[in-house]
């Protein structure tokens, strides 16, 4: 039986193993389950080229409580700190295994997973709400699926006319990359103003708009994408005041979704969509924690968050189970 089990390789996850390591468990009683090849999906995945990684996000100091920290750096050495995090404290990760379902025993929880069960005495969830994108609601036809984008990481635009859907960080950092490699960028936004996007995002958002490098629809609702005569995405938008307009690309930043019932079938009680957490990150089923983005509310957290998310959740174990923690 593993001492703890951590599923969920991203910054939360590396960071909880690490902080096991640190209070003295051994590696070989430390299991970190990763669905991915590799560490981090989410950063490779939804993060673009040369894009920064800030320390204080969306106003939350960088005061950093546990083993891990960061400042503001780039992409690659985000992914190549966790690199050696997991070097360092010698983090077992079983990377392409998927957990299928987590099921309470007496002392502990049996993991079933794709490849086996593994029984643990304590469980932390570490995954993230960006697995599986947002879509709009209306249909996209087929013909457009080569022009239709949820990241930017798995196609090379340049020199085109692009249209990104979205409000937030992601969809202002789309803008700024794009505009980067030479694009025409249109930015469609439902509403008349900017009220999630942190300091920088906003204040580079601001900027491209004052050098007419990129076109912000504010206020603006897509009611329908269809293919063009040359086989183009054509918008059409619910307001009059914006016409129908065809795109090369169109990238969508609409967030991710809450895995609900996946953590609903394990036990975790919600209060409406919201999982409950207490204190030390602990949820309803004892023994049973939830760290990361799932934890972090609606407007997400920064990666230091994130690792001290995971320092809160040891020390709450050691709190109540001192003979757990060796140091």
């Amino acid at each position: 039986m593993y001492e703890v089990i951590i599923v969920g390789a991203g910054p939360a996850g590396i960071s909880m193993a690490a902080e096991a390591r640190t209070v003295g468990i051994a590696s070989k009683q430390i299991l970190v389950l990763e669905k991915g090849d590799t560490h981090s999906w989410a950063i490779r995945k939804f993060y673009p080229a040369g894009k920064r990684v800030l320390a204080n996000y969306k106003g939350i100091e960088a005061v950093c409580a546990g083993v891990m920290c960061i400042s503001d750096i780039s992409k690659d050495e985000t992914l190549t700190y966790i690199d050696r995090a997991i070097e360092q404290y010698q983090l077992p990760v079983h990377y392409n295994e998927t957990v299928h379902s987590i099921r309470p025993l007496g002392k502990g929880f049996a993991v079933e997973t794709s490849k086996g069960v593994y029984e643990t005495r304590r469980c932390v969830i570490a995954i993230g709400i960006l697995d599986k994108p947002n879509k709009p609601g209306y249909r996209i036809p087929v013909s457009l699926n080569k022009r239709i984008h949820y990241d930017l990481t798995s196609v090379a635009l340049e020199n085109e006319e692009c249209l990104v859907v979205g409000g937030g960080d992601t969809s202002s950092e789309y803008c700024q990359y794009l505009v980067e490699h030479g694009n025409r960028v249109t930015l469609s936004y439902r509403r008349t103003e900017f009220s999630r996007l942190n300091r920088v995002n906003y204040e580079s958002l601001m900027a491209l708009e004052q050098r007419a490098q990129i076109t912000i629809l504010r206020g603006s609702n897509i009611k329908q994408v269809e293919a063009d005569t040359a086989g183009l995405a054509r918008v059409l938008f619910e307001e009059a005041q914006f016409p129908a307009q065809s795109f090369a690309h169109i990238v969508y930043a609409l967030g991710g979704t809450t895995p609900t019932n996946f953590l609903k079938a394990i036990g975790i009680a919600f209060d409406g969509s919201v999982p409950v957490i207490k204190e030390g990150y602990q949820t309803s089923v004892p023994g049973l924690y939830l760290i990361g983005d799932l934890s972090a509310g609606k407007k997400g957290g920064s990666i230091n968050l994130a690792f001290n998310m995971a320092s809160d959740a040891m020390q709450n174990i050691c709190t109540h189970t001192p003979d757990f923690c060796q140091s």
